[in-house]
């Protein structure tokens, strides 16, 4: 099958199958980082006899690489009309490049192995689920290590028990995870220590998620700005550590996903599709959470800026130091939804500067009094024209009186 390889989609990731060299051409030429796809794996999902034997040489045949789908990759990818199979959830498609052709096409022919056999697709797509959570998993790794606070320094200054259980929590896991990286597969004496873990996890989730609810339900509650900067300094201290605890859960969430989808394709891979996207829809339920409480602080943290913002001129120290705690817990959620794969995009509220704020105040002041003054001055021009008009007329009276006047005075002496 020269210059033809197979891509297979999963929404999250892409499979990219085919000869070695076709493989690697294609990618360099897509311009798509890639990690191995692990197609040895798949060898557990056939049972015995001839079966086993044709999926064994059909998967020798193939290399397979993974793609981590970015909006940029997926845009790239979309060209090539992936297709749904009948695997849920799962597109694929046949590309080549026939001839001189530079560029790869979509191509009907040859349809290979991973394309008409049911259960290496099915197969496939376990494996990129997989990947996938392992590859978010790496990125909360890089994530704890770049901020101030690490996750078990958070955990072991807390008193409370439900934290506390989650460090022999974090070992089972990490311990698993070692065995089945130099095993290759998960047995059932590490299923056994790994699957009673869910519940402890999920009880710390949940405490966090309290915690970040209780400093959203505080920021509400204060109205005036020295409380609201009070409040906010705390807000700022204890989100990132709860955030970085929520991290963690997750982290070893799709942790034990990773372990339990590989002894479903030990045990029953018939049921590996369903139980992928049950994990899959679980695991959405879980960021969902996640955000509407994350997302909640934000909007409390924002209203607060908002309102030291507007009230600046009255308190020029605590209304910026309101709007820079703000500032730092938003940048702290955005960063975290992203390791996290939520989509967020909350904008920073800008600190109102007092002078700013007093320039305002005084342009105000001066339009209002210019406004006055005009006013004035054509209040007085009416009033003078006014004067004028009575001062006229009040000269007019006494001059015509005084002509009176003298006109009687001059009959009276013509007469005597």
């Amino acid at each position: 099958m020269d210059n033809e390889i197979q891509l297979i989609s999963d929404g999250d990731g892409l499979a990219v199958i085919g000869n070695a060299t076709d493989v690697e051409r294609f990618l360099v030429s897509e311009g798509l980082p890639s990690k191995d796809l692990g197609l040895q794996r798949l060898k557990s999902v056939f049972g015995t006899g001839a079966e086993v034997a044709q999926a064994g040489s059909e998967i020798a045949a193939n290399s397979g690489r993974w793609v981590k789908l970015t909006q940029e990759s997926a845009e790239r990818v979309k060209k090539f009309g992936l297709m749904e199979s009948k695997t849920p959830g799962v597109s694929h498609a046949m590309v080549g490049k026939p001839g001189s052709i530079k560029s790869w096409l979509q191509i009907e022919k040859g349809a290979g192995s991973f394309l008409t056999n049911p259960a290496l697709l099915s197969g496939a797509a376990g494996i990129m689920a997989q990947l996938a959570m392992q590859q978010t998993m790496d990125e909360i790794t890089d994530y704890l290590a770049t901020i101030d606070e690490k996750v078990d320094d958070v955990l072991r200054a807390q008193k409370d028990a439900v934290l506390a259980d989650m460090i022999g929590v974090d070992l089972v896991i990490e311990e698993a995870m070692t065995i089945r990286e130099q095993v290759g597969r998960v047995s059932e004496v590490t299923w056994s220590k790994v699957q009673a873990t869910s519940a402890t996890i999920a009880r710390t989730q949940a405490y966090a998620l309290r915690q970040l609810d209780a400093l959203a339900e505080k920021m509400e509650r204060k109205t005036k700005i020295g409380d609201l900067a009070t409040t906010a300094k705390e807000a700022e201290s204890k989100a990132q550590e709860w955030l970085a605890v929520l991290a963690r859960c997750f982290q070893l969430q799709d942790g034990i996903a990773v372990l339990e989808l590989d002894r479903v394709l030990d045990t029953t891979p018939e049921e590996l599709d369903r139980h992928r996207q049950g994990l899959r829809a679980a695991r959405q339920n879980r960021l969902d959470l996640i955000s509407r409480s994350t997302e909640r602080l934000v909007a409390r943290m924002n209203a607060a800026a908002g309102t030291a913002n507007a009230k600046v001129l009255l308190n020029p120290t605590k209304s910026p130091a309101v709007v820079q705690s703000s500032n730092h817990v938003t940048t702290s959620v955005h960063d975290f939804h992203g390791r996290l794969g939520i989509e967020s995009g909350r904008p920073s509220s800008e600190a109102r500067r007092w002078v700013d704020a007093a320039a305002e105040a005084r342009d105000k002041a001066l339009e209002t009094g210019a406004k006055g003054v005009e006013a004035a001055m054509s209040l007085g021009n009416e009033t003078l024209d006014r004067a004028s008009s009575v001062t006229g007329k009040l000269s007019s009276g006494i001059a015509e009186r005084a002509r009176r006047l003298l006109r009687d005075e001059e009959k009276r002496d013509a007469e005597g």
